[in-house]
């Protein structure tokens, strides 16, 4: 080989080098950041830069079960929606929806709900609607959880099965102390109860009973 050709398969392999560096170098400096005009998936998965999952984004089909500090559990889940995930990797609400006719034509599974969990437990918040063959409601729950606990409504603001708007508040134990009803047919009524869920005093338009 000559002196210069040494020169020449010198000067290529400098170029080739100089090529490779800058595609490189160009493809780290390239922004993550994309637009799309319509995109299509079954399922997004959001994690932070380590892995950890902190809300998923799925149809029915791919909705995972009930994941607790990154392990999953199977569960029955007839909806679709988004489910919301703590720092460590666990459950801790979501905004689920459905609705379907079974092979008699029933209404099922039809609704939806927004919730919210306290730390390591279930849930304490829940805006929910379901209108099918099991249930008729609509409202908003307020419950006591504790981690390894029972968990009992508080609260309730909504609409009951049998139509009445109703304002229903409970002890600490889940038991009902105090309504008030405004049923379908219109006369509104306070009803007191004691610890043992029996009415002891009830107020409606023409005063106390």
């Amino acid at each position: 080989m000559t002196a210069f050709t040494q020169r020449i398969m010198a000067l290529y392999s400098v170029l080739c080098s100089l090529l490779l560096v800058t595609v490189i170098a160009t493809g780290f400096a390239r922004p993550r950041q994309q637009t799309f005009e319509e995109i299509t998936v079954h399922r997004i998965n959001i994690v932070e830069p380590d892995g950890t999952l902190r809300m998923v984004i799925s149809n029915h089909a791919r909705l995972p079960g009930v994941i607790v500090r990154g392990k999953e559990q199977p569960a029955d889940r007839p909806q679709a929606g988004m489910i919301f995930y703590n720092d460590e990797g666990s459950e801790n609400g979501g905004l689920i929806f459905g609705g379907r006719k079974n092979s008699k034509g029933e209404v099922v599974d039809s609704g939806g709900s927004l919730s919210f969990d306290r730390y390591d437990a279930s849930q304490i918040v829940q805006l929910a609607g379901v209108n099918d063959k099991a249930d008729r409601f609509a409202g908003l729950m307020v419950a006591d959880s504790s981690p390894g606990g029972n968990s009992h409504r508080r609260i309730w603001v909504g609409r009951s099965e049998d139509g009445a708007a109703v304002i229903e508040l409970r002890d600490a134990a889940g038991r009902k102390r105090m309504a008030m009803e405004v049923p379908s047919a219109g006369d509104p009524r306070i009803v007191l109860m004691d610890k043992d869920g029996k009415e002891v005093r009830q107020i409606g338009i023409n005063g106390s009973q």
